[in-house]
């Protein structure tokens, strides 16, 4: 009797161990695996679950219906974007066999959530009438919709204003961190979505149309940079705007390397405005050194480098700033002119440009301001935010927005569009290597705010292999800037 005792025990041991081995499989893949299997694009039921509800739709901050979708039957819907690219790398695409991206994956779950007890509470209180709100549950379910920051017309003006550039375009908004366009090329034509994974995969498409430049593109800042370092040259000297500096064209380093001016042209003696205007980088690389790394590694961080920023229905990966030896003197001074081993987005640099215009306020960026249900209704509401209040003082934004207002004043002759609109700006020329070694066509840039008394926009424009940024960077931000202010 003892030995069948025992024998019981040890199978209800066994049993008991098997159990908790099953319930732990269980949690773990509840737990730890749940999320990934029912986020897979392979997941049917996930796809079924969505099909349930009509997907709802995302609008511009002017109410344009950005999205539309079609019930195809019980099981299936499409998805179709109204204006074809212009959106394309902001509103990303829903596909159930390539996925989500951007805003359709950000808010995959308002967009396929049907505001079922709202509706029908709404419906009930306002007629009192039960049989129609039992009637309601037979109407078509629709998502719940987005309302983003987007501008119709200062969009489709940076749009236009690219043309078949290759590059990008940002605007916000500096004292709510909209974003009021932005704007990647080259585009693609979400209708045509399986060609161009297709050509993706396959290595055919040279020129990474899924690319969101504006935001996942790397580029060396150039003379753009000179923005943040002439801030932190003002904080680290304010005296300075009483120096003249002798420019004689270059800076020869002790192992022999220099750092020369653009055109190797020399601009004798300058103040320091003036060498913002002709974007002198003998002085520019002599404040770097001055300063130190330290110094201008602190300010650049102040304005967002080297940490991701998280938006709302945006994230922003970290732009890039060196940390460097004080005797890597050559490399600091490249640092001060934004080349060497600094790296930016285009949204980073409109960042910069922004929280200038915002008197050292750096707000959160902003792609979506609300959630609606299919009335219009609003759900949810997202208020701005200031992420940091002190990026920069206000004296010493006020003195870098009248030197930015100063260069595109005093060259109003080549970019007629900022006529009227009481624009500043920064041009930048950003050189590269190919991977070959050999030097690469220079990146055009230009950074932009308005008016420069009381900013309403903030702009950044880069176009790849723009030479440099008086050209056409600089008339694409001159077209979206008047767009902003004066409304053509």
């Amino acid at each position: 009797m003892k030995e069948l005792s025992k024998s019981v025990r040890n199978v209800m041991v066994i049993f008991l161990f098997c159990f908790i081995a099953l319930i732990s499989y269980i949690a773990y893949f509840q737990v730890f695996k749940g999320p990934d299997i029912a986020n897979d694009t392979g997941n049917k039921r996930l796809w079924a679950k969505r099909n349930e509800v009509l997907r709802g739709t995302i609008y511009s901050r002017d109410g344009e219906a950005l999205t539309n979708s079609v019930r195809i039957d019980k099981d299936n819907q499409s998805r179709e974007y109204t204006y074809g690219d212009l959106y394309v790398h902001s509103l990303g695409y829903i596909d159930e066999r390539f996925g989500l991206t951007g805003l359709e994956e950000e808010f995959d779950s308002e967009l396929s959530t049907y505001n079922s007890f709202g509706n029908g509470l709404r419906s009930f209180l306002s007629d009192f009438d039960i049989k129609k709100a039992f009637e309601n549950r037979d109407e078509e379910k629709v998502g719940n919709g987005i309302v983003t920051t987007l501008d119709h017309d200062i969009q489709k003006a940076a749009y236009d204003a690219m043309g078949d550039l290759k590059g990008a375009v940002v605007a916000l908004n500096p004292k709510t961190g909209e974003i009021l366009a932005m704007v990647s090329k080259p585009t693609y034509d979400p209708a045509n979505l399986e060609q161009i994974i297709e050509d993706a995969n396959t290595g055919v498409d040279k020129e990474f149309k899924l690319l969101n430049r504006a935001v996942d593109g790397m580029y060396p800042p150039g003379s753009v940079f000179k923005t943040v370092t002439l801030a932190a040259a003002l904080e680290n000297d304010p005296s300075i705007v009483n120096r003249t500096f002798s420019d004689t064209g270059k800076i020869t380093f002790p192992d022999g390397r220099e750092l020369n001016n653009y055109m190797m042209q020399a601009h004798g003696n300058l103040s320091l405005q003036m060498a913002y205007r002709v974007s002198s980088n003998v002085v520019f690389g002599t404040l770097a050194m001055e300063m130190g790394n330290e110094k201008l590694k602190e300010v650049s961080e102040r304005f967002g480098f080297n940490a991701r920023i998280n938006g709302i229905g945006i994230s922003i990966p970290a732009s890039e700033f060196p940390t460097l030896k004080p005797e890597e003197i050559g490399n600091i001074a490249q640092s001060g002119i934004g080349q060497g081993s600094v790296l930016s987005t285009p949204i980073q640099m409109a960042i910069v440009a922004s929280t200038v215009a915002n008197d050292g306020v750096l707000m959160q960026p902003k792609l979506v301001n609300k959630i609606v249900d299919k009335d219009g209704n609003t759900i949810k509401e997202y208020p701005n935010k200031a992420l940091k209040e002190d990026v920069i003082s206000k004296d010493i934004a006020e003195t870098v927005k009248e030197y930015m207002g100063y260069l595109v004043s005093n060259n109003i002759y080549r970019w007629p569009a900022f006529e009227g609109t009481n624009a500043g700006g920064k041009t930048g020329t950003a050189d590269y290597m190919l991977e070959d070694g050999s030097e690469g066509i220079p990146h055009g840039w230009f950074i932009s705010l308005a008016p420069v008394d009381d900013p309403q926009i903030a702009v950044a424009v880069i176009v790849e292999e723009g030479e440099n940024g008086a050209g056409s960077a600089a008339d694409i931000a001159s077209k979206v800037v008047r767009m902003a202010t004066l409304g053509y």
